[in-house]
């Protein structure tokens, strides 16, 4: 049974802080559903998250760097997402406020553009240690992504880019969210409540509840070949390519290890682990 073209019947809220290594982490299930289940949902990512907790890092100083770089290297070591956290020692992040601002401002151009701009400033902050609370770093990446600059610059400090992100704690708040991060999934029977799913679980959990929500259990599509996958994201983790494509970690260096020799990707090594760049050549 297939979703229809023009109508998917679900829709997937990931409620999320862009800050956060354990919402980083959950990248490879996000991208496995959308490969196996996407002809079934949309996805809309929410900014929730707490300010407070990174606003009091002013207060506490260095204390609180160190704690939280140690929490990124571990979330790192466990989850195979890498995140350096020797960015909170050298040059941590004293304006969060401004790096939700700059991703509602992101989405006035589009879902899309939204969505390139998310990812984009995360590995900017989790793999290059970058500052993405910086206006000169965040003016970079909406020029990197094809945004409109200027236009994103001016809509980072307007009213819209407010409403937007109050709009999403609203929304958080409602749903009475506690952890982060959280998807909550919704179906089409407007009579039935949406699911709420805290933490972060094994990806047979979220198809089981995909399976509840539809009321059938839908026949996942089978992922693209690699070089197809990497055209389309440009910029992958091997614990992302692992996950989608029920491999080893080593199985997928084998694989790529030939797409560098054929010149499809570069490897880019990070503090924990290695990325995948697509090359256009």
């Amino acid at each position: 049974m297939a979703a229809s073209n023009c109508h998917k019947p679900l829709e997937l809220y990931s409620v999320i802080d862009p800050l956060s290594p354990e919402c980083w982490a959950l990248e490879p299930i996000l991208k496995k559903l959308q490969v196996e289940y996407g002809q079934y949902f949309t996805l809309r990512h929410i900014l929730g998250g707490r300010l407070d907790s990174l606003n009091s890092f002013r207060k506490k100083g260095y204390a609180s760097a160190k704690r939280i770089a140690e929490r990124w290297d571990k979330t790192a070591n466990m989850t195979g997402m890498s995140c350096d956290g020797d960015l909170w020692r050298e040059d941590p992040i004293l304006a969060p406020y401004l790096v939700f601002l700059a991703i509602k401002a992101a989405e006035l151009q589009g879902k899309q553009s939204g969505n390139k701009f998310l990812r984009t400033l995360r590995e900017h902050l989790f793999l290059q240690k970058q500052n993405i609370s910086k206006e000169d770093v965040l003016y970079s990446i909406a020029e990197m992504v094809g945004l409109d600059a200027c236009e994103f610059m001016k809509d980072i400090h307007s009213q819209s880019a407010i409403k937007a992100l109050h709009c999403d704690w609203k929304f958080a708040h409602e749903m009475e969210i506690d952890q982060i991060p959280t998807l909550i999934m919704f179906n089409d029977k407007a009579e039935e409540e949406g699911l709420k799913i805290a933490g972060s679980y094994q990806y047979s959990i979220y198809v089981t509840i995909i399976e509840e929500m539809l009321g059938f259990r839908p026949e996942p599509s089978a992922p693209p070949a690699i070089e197809e996958f990497m055209k389309t994201y440009r910029f992958v983790a091997t614990k992302e390519l692992a996950v989608v494509y029920n491999m080893t970690e080593s199985e997928v260096e084998t694989i790529m290890k030939k797409l560098v020799l054929q010149q499809v990707v570069k490897k880019v090594p990070v503090k924990h682990g290695t990325f995948w760049k697509y090359t256009d050549s």
